[in-house]
Order: C-alpha cells, then sequence, then structure tokens
C-alpha cells in the first residue's frame, strides 16, 4: 500500500492510474477522511498536553495540600474526550485502511495504451496434411483423462495419465534444472497453503478473492501461482542489501476458481482450475529492478527456446496491467492447429508495491528501504502441453517427445 502521504503529494498520479487501470477506489474520498484524521490528530495532542499540564497542577496542588477536587472533575473531563476522540480517530483510520488496500500499483511510464510486440521466436510449423488439435491428440493418445477427473473433483481439474504423467513431470523437472543450474535460482518447495496475510502481501487478496479456494476453518489459501509463498519467505523481514539479488524458483500445483470466465476457452488443458507451474521470484534494489525485470523475461523465454516451441513477448497495454504491476511482459506460444497464441508465462516487475504490503525491506549503506520484487512464470504446463501436442505431432497421430525432455523420461 502506498503511504498515506505519497497519495497526498501524488493524488493525481494514483487518480489516473487507477483510472488506466480500470480500478475503482474512491481517491476523493480517501484524501478528505486522511484530511479528518489529521485534525483529530490534532486535537487529540491538544487536549493532551492540556491533560499532562493539569496533571501536574493536581500533583502540586495535592503537595501544597490545598482542594483540587475541581482541577480532577476537568482532568476527568480532559481524559473522557480524549478517549472519545481516539475511538473516532480509530473508526477513521479503519474506513482509510479499507480505502487503502485498493489503491492499485502506479504504472511504469513505459508502458503504453496498446499492447506492444516485443518480439517474435521461433519458426511457426507448417504440415502435410491437417493437424489434429490437442484435445483430439489427448483423446487418443490417453495421455490425459477429463472424465475422470471431473468425476474425482469436477470440471476443469485434469487427471494425468501414463506417459502424459510422465510427459508433464519431465517438463516440470526440466524447468526447475533450467532455472537452478543456467540461472542460478534458490530451488524451494514450500507449502501449497497460504494464511490470508501473505495473499494480501502479494496483492490477491481483497482484489482477487473470489478466484482463490479457501479453507474458511483454518484462515487457509490453496495457492494461486508459487509466487504467494515465495514472496512471503522474507515477509516482515529486513534482507541484507549485498545479498540482493536473491531469486528463488518453486513448482507447486496452483488453485484456481476463474470466476467469470466459464465458457471460455474451456476445453481440454485452455483452463483449469488446478494446474502446474514453476514460478521464479526476484527480491532486488530499486535502481536494478528494471534491469532484473528484462534479464527474468529472458530467463522464461529460454524455456521454450529449450523446446523449440515459437513465441512471442507481449508488452501489455495499462489496461491489462494487474492491481499490484508496474510492468508486464506476457509471453505467449503458437499453437499451429487453433492459429492462436497462448499464455504460458507473465513477468511483472511490482517495484515496492508488495514490499510495502508484506513490509520486506533491505539494508544497504546505513540505510532501510522497500525492496522491488519482481515474478515471472517460469513456466505454466497446460498450454506449453498444448503447444507441445500440437507442434510436436507426427502424420501417425503419434508424439515426438522435445529433445530437452528426453532425459527425463525412463
Amino acid at each position: 500500500m502506498f503511504p498515506l502521504k505519497f497519495i497526498r503529494e501524488n493524488a493525481a498520479l494514483i487518480i489516473d492510474a487507477a483510472k488506466k487501470k480500470g480500478e475503482k477506489v474512491d481517491i476523493e474520498k480517501l484524501l478528505s477522511l486522511d484530511k479528518d484524521r489529521r485534525a483529530l490528530l490534532g486535537q487529540i495532542e491538544s487536549l493532551k498536553h492540556i491533560r499532562n499540564e493539569k496533571s501536574k497542577e493536581v500533583g502540586l496542588l495535592k503537595k501544597q495540600q490545598k482542594d483540587n477536587s475541581a482541577l480532577i472533575q476537568e482532568l476527568k473531563k480532559t481524559v473522557k474526550e480524549i478517549k472519545t476522540l481516539e475511538e473516532t480517530l480509530k473508526r477513521l483510520e479503519s474506513e482509510i485502511d479499507n480505502l487503502l488496500i485498493w489503491v492499485p500499483n502506479i504504472p511504469h511510464p513505459s508502458v503504453k495504451d496498446e499492447p506492444i510486440v516485443i518480439r517474435e521466436w521461433g519458426e511457426k510449423k507448417e504440415f502435410t496434411s491437417p493437424p489434429l488439435d490437442h484435445f483430439t491428440l489427448s483423446e487418443s493418445l490417453g495421455w490425459f483423462d477429463f472424465q475422470k477427473g471431473a468425476k474425482i473433483a469436477g470440471s476443469h481439474f485434469p487427471l494425468y495419465k501414463g506417459f502424459g504423467a510422465t510427459l508433464e513431470r519431465a517438463l516440470i523437472n526440466y524447468m526447475l534444472d533450467l532455472h537452478i543450474n543456467q540461472h542460478n535460482y534458490i530451488e524451494i518447495f514450500p507449502p501449497f497453503l497460504a494464511k490470508e496475510e501473505c495473499m494480501f502481501g502479494t496483492g490477491q487478496i481483497p482484489k482477487l478473492k473470489e478466484d482463490m479456494y479457501i479453507i474458511e476453518e483454518d484462515g487457509l489459501y490453496l495457492n494461486p501461482t508459487a509466487e504467494v509463498p515465495l514472496t512471503n519467505i522474507h515477509r516482515n523481514e529486513v534482507i541484507d542489501g549485498n545479498e540482493l539479488p536473491i531469486k528463488y524458483t518453486a513448482y507447486t500445483a496452483c488453485f484456481r476458481k476463474e470466476a467469470g470466465s466459464y465458457g471460455k476457452d474451456t476445453k481440454g488443458l485452455m483452463r483449469l482450475h488446478q494446474f502446474n507451474k514453476v514460478e521464479m521470484v526476484n527480491f532486488t534494489l530499486p535502481e536494478e529492478s528494471y534491469k532484473q525485470l528484462e534479464i527474468l523475461l529472458n530467463e522464461a523465454e529460454a524455456v521454450l527456446q529449450g523446446l523449440n516451441l515459437p513465441y512471442r513477448v507481449i508488452q501489455l497495454p495499462l489496461n491489462d496491467l494487474s492491481f499490484a504491476s508496474a510492468k508486464t511482459y506476457d509471453i505467449e506460444v503458437w499453437t499451429p492447429v487453433s492459429k492462436k497464441w497462448l499464455e504460458v508465462s507473465s513477468v511483472s516487475n511490482f517495484e515496492a508495491f508488495q514490499a510495502r504490503r508484506a513490509n520486506i525491506r533491505y539494508s544497504l549503506n546505513g540505510k532501510r528501504e522497500f525492496v522491488h520484487t519482481l515474478n515471472g512464470s517460469g513456466i505454466a504446463t497446460p498450454r506449453t502441453m498444448i503447444a507441445i501436442l500440437e507442434n510436436y505431432q507426427k502424420e501417425d497421430g503419434t508424439i515426438e517427445v522435445p529433445e530437452v525432455l528426453k532425459k527425463y523420461i525412463r
């Protein structure tokens, strides 16, 4: 969350950011409440000064053995006024906090009104005969059983079977090894559940609460992404600035209700309530974060380059930025059957937005500041699997395994 002082001094910028992101937050009301808050603080401080002076007078009269009963009554009245004002202040600050949590991050100046294609990589495959879509291929190969998955957990919970499960595991291990061995990440295997304060820290709630799976009785959320546990490793901590950047990677299953998305590309592996993803999270010095963003983007791209899958990089426009992001690139893989680009990774710089919410600072050269946090999918498997099936299919309906995955398949 932004400090109130920053919002007061940059109100126009905040209002513009919320408008461009399509976020509904009443900044004018927030500023009005803040004005009332500061006035109340002034009244309380003034009354506390009067209380302290009267307390001294009461003590002095008592010492002089003089009647201080009238002054004691005045003192009690002042104390009661202070208590009343403090209760009002508490309610006011709660109202302010309820508005503050809805203030989105400010987009970086380089983010434009329209999406920008940064680059394309790889050659789109041409087929001599009509290729099959991933759903038809998966049914003929028997690698996925969507009906059995639905039998167990409901629709959009896939069941990977036989070589499909093996290939999924190979894909995850390939990505983890790539990030650990070539990109110098520290591997983490985190809990798949997270506390509400962790979800708040990364910005998933309150904004995206309806998309989350919640265990109400325990106050725990199923991870929507490993970004949540990885970022919260350092919640309420001060990191030695000399250790930055810190780079974590993790595999987790991810759980999302995808509320409001029913009927949109729901066939097969396109849109799931449970899916696998390898995530990368970086903690950096503020002055290094945009350089690190480009490095992180390249690290995510390396996954698809290794798989030899055509893809493109899009810089997201203002109205597509997430609540917490200052700048985001999407990586979209090409599928030759539907002839569509499918998003498989988002790479974002949150600047200090998450760090403020999660209270993550660094200490360097005598100063203590909020770190910048970045994260990137490295990458999500379902649509990557779609691209593998469709790009690597042979005319006889079998699938050639990408070279980089072969060593993980026994």
